[in-house]
């Protein structure tokens, strides 16, 4: 993680629910070209921007974590733990970004430990479409995610049992096939694009998922809650789980683009850093050696 002190300031509110609109603005007018990023984004409805090298929705990955970066007080425990630690105003802020959003998507492990559901509650709006990827159609048939509240996406992969799958659209969800073996998340993001019309998607997974949007490249911007709180614990949940690396090089760089105060809590927004090109022209440092 590369941070760098003294970020550009917002020129809209702070708090807004996508980050990345603004701190391209900043980039346009501190380069004084307003092209400089034309060649990955294009303009869309309603200020969106959307990669042109890929059909998939612009992503947010959203959560609250501690100092030491837990995201629950040990494993198998509830995240919602900690969230009731988190002051009103940023719980505000959650259900705005929710409620700016086309999808939501969580990982089914995290339905079978919160239940939650993954609805805009706190302030005026549409609840995003939820989805689930979950390979074999693994989803308790009581969960929350399965109830009217809002409209909801299980994505499988052509292995899940028919049984399953045929439990899930007995609840009146939709059930996607993507993938063989396991589910493909650069083919869900394509085909929720091309078929739900999701353009903006908030992620708010666990160690396991977020690992696998990062690995493939899959996550745009990064948003934490940071909670002045220490857990601990060697397999205590963290933001990103997955694989070790190997080396530096492996490292995925991230760069500050605003952080402030919401109620209580300190809020960090992150632009992720995937070439080398888009460090150069953040002026993210490198290794010198």
């Amino acid at each position: 993680m590369i941070i760098i002190p003294g970020a550009w300031q917002p020129l809209s509110e702070k708090g807004s629910v996508f980050p990345r609109k603004r701190t391209l603005v900043q980039r346009f007018l501190r380069a004084g070209n307003l092209y400089i990023r034309a060649e990955r984004y294009s303009s869309s409805v309603a200020g969106d921007f959307v990669p042109r090298d890929m059909r998939r929705p612009h992503v947010l990955m959203m959560s609250e974590i501690t100092v030491d970066g837990k995201l629950t007080l040990k494993k198998g425990a509830s995240s919602k733990i900690l969230m009731k630690y988190m002051d009103h105003a940023t719980e505000v802020l959650l259900h705005k970004t929710r409620a700016a959003c086309d999808a939501i998507m969580v990982g089914s492990h995290t339905i079978k430990i919160d239940n939650s559901f993954l609805t805009v509650r706190l302030v005026p709006g549409k609840s995003p479409l939820r989805v689930i990827p979950s390979s074999m159609a693994d989803i308790p048939p009581a969960a929350n995610v399965l109830g009217p509240d809002a409209p909801t996406v299980i994505a499988v992969c052509s292995r899940a049992p028919e049984e399953r799958v045929a439990v899930l659209r007995e609840k009146g969800v939709s059930v996607l096939v993507a993938g063989e073996d396991r589910v493909d998340l650069p083919l869900l993001m394509e085909k929720l694009h091309d078929n739900f019309g999701v353009r903006r998607m908030m992620l708010e997974g666990g160690p396991t998922l977020n690992w696998h949007m990062l690995h493939h490249r899959l996550v745009d911007e990064i948003r934490l809650i940071h909670l002045p709180f220490i857990v601990g614990g060697a397999d205590t949940p963290s933001l990103v789980g997955g694989m070790h690396i190997e080396d530096e090089s492996q490292m995925i760089r991230l760069s500050l683009s605003s952080h402030y105060m919401c109620g209580t809590n300190l809020v960090t927004e992150w632009q992720v850093l995937y070439t080398e090109k888009e460090r150069e022209e953040v002026g993210s440092p490198v290794n010198r050696g």
